[in-house]
């Protein structure tokens, strides 16, 4: 009896064709394993803290506190919004200058969008 099998990111790439794959994947591939950041620098750790006030103060205002974290909530999907658009903006900059792109940028650029997209699945 055949047992089915999950296939993962590596076991699909693996069964991809060697010729595009390898010309794409060349060069540092990111750890799948380690977390993406979503947000530059600290503003992370200022969402965690500011959720953490919020969290602190529902014993004593239950419903503001509630209002609180529904405005954080609104605050973090905005900023999640505005820094994609400003990192796809960004890419697309980078591959489109016209007709004098090589192949070799064109392949950086595609490797950029797969981190991009992995980035976004990871929300």
């Amino acid at each position: 009896m055949i047992e089915n099998q999950v296939l993962d990111d590596r076991d699909v790439r693996e069964q991809e064709p060697r010729g595009t794959a390898d010309l794409i994947n060349r060069g540092s591939e990111p750890n799948h394993e380690e977390k993406i950041s979503l947000f530059p620098g600290n503003e992370t750790e200022n969402f965690r803290s500011r959720w953490h006030d919020v969290q602190g103060a529902f014993v004593d205002e239950p419903k503001h506190a509630v209002e609180q974290a529904d405005q954080l909530v609104a605050s973090v999907i905005q900023r999640l919004t505005e820094v994609f658009a400003e990192e796809r903006n960004k890419m697309e900059r980078e591959w489109s200058k016209g007709q004098d792109v090589s192949t070799e940028d064109l392949r950086q650029a595609l490797r950029r969008y797969r981190s991009f997209f992995d980035r976004l699945l990871s929300v």
